[in-house]
């Protein structure tokens, strides 16, 4: 069970094992001992659970309804979890959770089980993993490297493979530091997309809820499972209806002009080395001025932000200021320096550099950035503690406060075998994007998974969800016109319908360019001797389906397409008489090929 992925719990249990005969045995494997853990549930807690997704399981065996059937988890704790105490790693603060957080409680109604809480830089403020009175937190290849902070037990639970996934908090890089120093993926999501109910805040209005995990496939699951709108958390935002899902084939990616290592050459030789593998994947690397973030940056913790921290617990801190680590005490009392005027001059520099930063982000697919400059040793952060932790923030304090999503996933490990990793970075509801292209760079890198010494196997947890069509609605596969960004993908989205993935067919179609259509439009046709050719799969409304078919002409259709997978869908065919007249680009691999290639 140790270093399982979500796949290898799904498949154990397809194979006859039961989360009972299986669970209870992973919990007593857990040493109390251990600095990533706070809290360990016990038998009795954990056989409420077993209990309670035992009744679900009789009541529909349908396990595709529970996709993280019987799948273990841990929560960092200052994520509520029900019946057991939150501490915010000060036991001062602590308190018995009288409910889930909202996060909690979906992954709960997923089927997933949680065993316990996890280590944290006190009150989530720190990057390095070492500010807490339940102990430092190692990092999983040297101990004498720090593990990166705030959410150091989340990600050495999943480097260790203790557990598949974790949840962490992310304000300022907690949620990928920790990531890229054990080799790991994390992920930090739009803000507002996981709900913030029943999580400690650090800065509410920059905190998410992050996820981490050894494959991109796996928090990519988590994340589908965990988000949604939650009416009561303010900060709560609600997806769009069309949002992009994938980068270009062929992607261009912004990187720093002047990258800053901090006299660390060897991080800097594994940047060298991590980007020559992403030109290899066919992306172009386009060098920009990174200067701007780092006026965002000093935002985030020279002016008025720090009061946030403050308001989170002020009444505790006011009253109990010697239970707070001296270091997090030092920084959260800064707010007393800031007037109201300096927040409201701070928020009106803010919108400034976003609109500037927006443009930079808009003139490339997505950032990439080395998730942390360099690597430091648990005895050289004690010695000088606030400077060397921010330095650990050099590539992601500046994301949340200009309202982006993150991706942290491996890239090599250094020439001293430390762990090295590289962040995307993306606009909100860019998530899915990023996590596309992390999944095909993590198939490529050869890196075994976490601290396990485990393969990557290149199992995707996500292909369970994607059989699944939401009540109410058809699967239809789109080959042209009605691909996102085309002439007629309006026709899907006045229609409410959902975009799925982007996938292939199988590889015996041929792809024609129509004569005398307006707007353009492709002709897929079935044969002998074809290829595999790029669809987009939407999931459009039973009640809207007719009104679409009224629309299509001919010579299209709508019929039965096989998928690369083997998968039936409904889509888009033609009538055999209008290929005589058209043109053959079954070469291009697709409609949207075929037209850059044409323009």
């Amino acid at each position: 069970m140790l270093g399982w992925t979500i796949v290898d719990w799904q498949n154990a249990y397809r194979d006859g094992a039961t989360p009972a005969s299986l669970l209870p045995g992973l919990l007593d494997s857990m040493a109390q001992d251990d600095a990533a853990w706070i809290t360990l549930i016990d038998q009795p807690y954990l056989a409420t659970q077993l209990q309670a997704l035992e009744a679900r399981r009789v009541s529909d065996p349908n396990l595709s309804k529970l996709p993280l059937y019987g799948v273990p988890f841990a929560a960092k704790d200052n994520i509520d979890v029900a019946g057991i105490r939150t501490t915010a790693a000060c036991p001062e603060f602590a308190y018995i959770a009288q409910q889930h957080a909202t996060v909690v409680r979906r992954l709960l109604d997923a089927g997933a089980i949680v065993i316990g809480k996890t280590n944290l830089d006190q009150f989530a403020t720190g990057l390095v993993g070492i500010r807490s009175p339940y102990g430092v937190v190692p990092n999983t290849f040297d101990a004498e490297y720090v593990s990166g902070g705030s959410s150091s037990g989340s990600a050495s639970v999943v480097a260790r493979g203790l557990v598949p996934f974790s949840l962490g908090t992310d304000t300022a890089g907690s949620g990928r530091v920790p990531a890229g120093l054990n080799n790991i993926v994390g992920l930090k999501p739009t803000v507002g997309s996981l709900s913030g109910r029943g999580v400690v805040p650090a800065c509410r209005t920059l905190d998410c809820v992050s996820i981490f995990a050894t494959t991109v496939a796996d928090a990519e699951l988590v994340y589908t499972q965990a988000a949604g709108y939650d009416d009561a958390d303010a900060y709560s935002r609600a997806r769009p209806e069309q949002v992009s899902t994938t980068l270009p084939a062929k992607p261009r990616f912004g990187i720093p002009a002047a990258p800053e290592f901090y006299g660390d050459a060897v991080a800097e030789a594994a940047y060298a080395k991590a980007l020559d593998a992403v030109r290899a994947t066919g992306a172009e690397c386009i060098p920009l001025d990174f200067s701007l973030f780092d006026q965002v940056t000093a935002l985030l913790y020279d002016g008025p932000w720090v009061a946030e921290r403050y308001a989170a617990i002020a009444a505790f801190a006011e009253e109990h200021a010697d239970a707070i680590h001296p270091v997090v005490r030092n920084i959260i009392f800064r707010a007393q320096e800031f007037s109201a005027a300096d927040t409201f001059n701070a928020q009106y520099k803010l919108a400034d550099l976003k609109r500037a930063a927006d443009k930079i982000m808009a003139s490339v697919d997505a950032l990439l950035v080395p998730t942390a400059p360099t690597h430091y040793k648990i005895a050289d952060v004690a010695a000088d503690p606030v400077r060397l932790n921010s330095h650990m923030g050099k590539y992601t304090n500046y994301v949340n406060l200009l309202n982006w999503c993150a991706l942290a996933v491996p890239a090599n490990l250094r020439n001293d075998g430390l762990p090295f990793g590289l962040t995307l970075i993306g606009p909100a509801w860019s998530d899915q994007a990023l996590a596309a292209y992390g999944k095909r760079w993590q198939a490529q890198t050869g890196l075994t998974r976490g601290a396990t010494g485990l393969p990557y196997n290149g199992a995707d947890a996500t292909s369970s969800t994607k059989e699944q069509v939401p009540a109410g609605h058809l699967r239809i596969a789109v080959v042209g016109a009605h691909l996102t960004g085309m002439p007629l993908n309006r026709e899907l989205t006045e229609r409410k319908a959902l975009l799925v993935e982007s996938t292939l067919t199988a590889s015996n179609y041929r792809l024609y360019a129509l004569a005398q259509t307006v707007p353009p439009k492709p002709g897929l046709a079935r044969c002998k001797d074809g290829a595999a050719i790029a669809v987009e799969l939407w999931d459009i409304p039973l009640t809207a389906f007719g009104s679409f078919v009224a629309g299509v002409p001919a010579p299209l259709g709508i019929g039965t397409l096989e998928l690369a997978d083997g998968r039936l869908v409904k889509g888009f065919i033609c009538e055999p008489y209008a290929l005589e007249s058209a043109q053959d680009i079954t070469a291009y691999g697709g409609w949207r090929a075929y037209c850059n290639k044409a323009a």
